[in-house]
């Protein structure tokens, strides 16, 4: 083909490790009537392999990444600042430190089932160390996994191919697509440490690796399927999907437009600086062209990356990531559980909900703003909603929130991509206010 980069033996590492890149992390799964990935298998046995033994193995982590981080903070020993992961897992700000040690002690109250309930409670602390646990199974199953996603050269060939089109209407590197598929297919919070690790890389600036996490890590499809049967509209699955995927895409050309992912600096992270390169030469054809930038990319890739790059994601969301998820999420659900706070707050959109014709438009409001702490309570706060068409379009709304703190929003305020509390707070409100409208005009040709 004319290029150093295209001979058999990269060639052969582009096929062979994006073809099991692509099969376990996108290629789509029949299962149970929906679809899976190799990955959510992988999580499954890592889950199934734990058994009784995952919170203890949790708490275990927990107490290591507390201690540890503890230990740093006062010492600074030397064996951990000048080892890469270790650095990762335990040097953190007294901030984040505060957290960890909350998140320890929040597990160890779960799993021995000590202390008030309403932090030890199924619905709170019960709720989250659940979570935990399976975050932990999927941190351990996914990491080791990306490489063959991220470096052999397939997010380049994507990345050449759909840039055409996604360029234009979302104004991103065509390789977010893959991030897109991968939360299809996959799950949220995956997409949202795909989109880290790219930024981190240098493939996606400040802005577009913010944009991305809080518009392309869309809900699984399982889990779409699962909100419909809880709030008893199954029998509208197709209606209700193609709902959500089409608000989410007017959703994501609206919110790069605006405040605040528009006025976040267009810069690549500052170590690595700028490493994509999809624009086509005038003299190469498009596929030629993402070929050999999949073979470029490939010609890096070695069995170190496995490991390397598997062991420095395991470190840094097992010891960093996990503890913050398990504190920040017991907060925010005990706030929305034991206090009326969101039944305050959320009168205003229960006027926005009536002045669209929604019935019992007051009692679904909660279910409105709730999700900003986790992605299920809207289902479990709907099922006393009579009216199918309210649970219907706050179902749908619930599935194109998308930033939950306790499955995406820690994560992306835990990476160093430019996105905090507020900023994230302020997306979520956006992308509610103009879902709404949105939803209730594309469910009047359903009811």
């Amino acid at each position: 083909m004319g290029n150093k980069y295209v001979n058999k033996k990269n060639l052969t590492k582009f096929v062979v490790g994006s073809g099991l890149g692509i099969f376990m992390f996108l290629f789509p799964i029949p299962q149970n009537g929906a679809f899976t990935t190799f990955i959510d298998y992988v999580k499954n046995f890592i889950h199934d392999l734990l058994g009784n033994a995952l919170p203890y193995v949790l708490l275990v982590l927990m107490v290591i990444a507390a201690v540890g981080s503890l230990y740093d903070t006062i010492c600074k020993p030397k064996w951990i600042e000048n080892n890469h992961y270790l650095k990762k897992a335990f040097s953190t700000t007294p901030f984040y430190l505060t957290f960890k040690i909350m998140g320890a002690i929040i597990c160890f109250m779960v799993v021995f089932n000590i202390g008030p309930e309403f932090i030890i409670g199924a619905d709170v602390g019960g709720t989250i160390v659940g979570l935990a646990g399976t975050l932990l199974c999927i941190v351990l199953g996914f990491s080791f996994m990306l490489p063959f996603l991220t470096d052999c050269g397939i997010m380049e060939f994507l990345g050449v191919m759909a840039r055409p089109i996604v360029q234009p209407l979302f104004g991103v590197p065509g390789r977010a697509s893959v991030d897109l598929i991968a939360s299809w297919f996959g799950a949220s919070n995956a997409a949202v440490i795909l989109t880290r690790e790219q930024y981190m890389k240098g493939f996606y600036t400040k802005r577009e690796a913010a944009y991305i996490m809080t518009n392309f890590s869309l809900v699984s499809i399982p889990f779409c399927l699962l909100i419909a049967n809880s709030v008893g509209v199954a029998h509208l699955f197709p209606a209700f999907y193609l709902i959500i995927c089409v608000t989410g895409i007017i959703l994501a050309i609206i919110i790069r437009r605006i405040p605040p992912i528009c006025n976040i600096e267009n810069t690549y992270q500052e170590q690595v600086g700028k490493q994509i390169q999809e624009d086509i030469p005038d003299e190469h054809h498009i596929f030629k062209y993402a070929v050999e930038m999949g073979c470029k990319r490939a010609s890096t890739f070695t069995l170190k990356n496995i490991i390397t790059n598997g062991m420095e994601v395991v470190m840094g969301m097992l010891f960093d990531l996990v503890p913050t998820v398990i504190a920040w999420g017991t907060l925010a659900l005990i706030v929305a559980t034991y206090t009326p706070l969101v039944d305050i707050i959320s009168y205003p959109m229960g006027m926005y909900l009536k002045l669209f014709g929604i019935e019992e438009a007051f009692a679904a409001a909660p279910a409105t703003l709730i999700g900003f702490t986790d992605m299920f309570i809207p289902a479990l706060l709907l099922t006393g909603i009579q009216s199918v068409k309210t649970r219907f379009v706050v179902a749908a709304l619930s599935l194109v929130q998308i930033i939950y703190l306790t499955e995406v929003g820690v994560i992306a305020i835990k990476s160093e991509v430019p996105l905090n509390f507020w900023k994230l707070l302020i997306i979520f409100l956006e992308r509610t206010i103009i879902a709404i409208p949105l939803i209730v005009l594309f469910s009047s040709f359903v009811f």
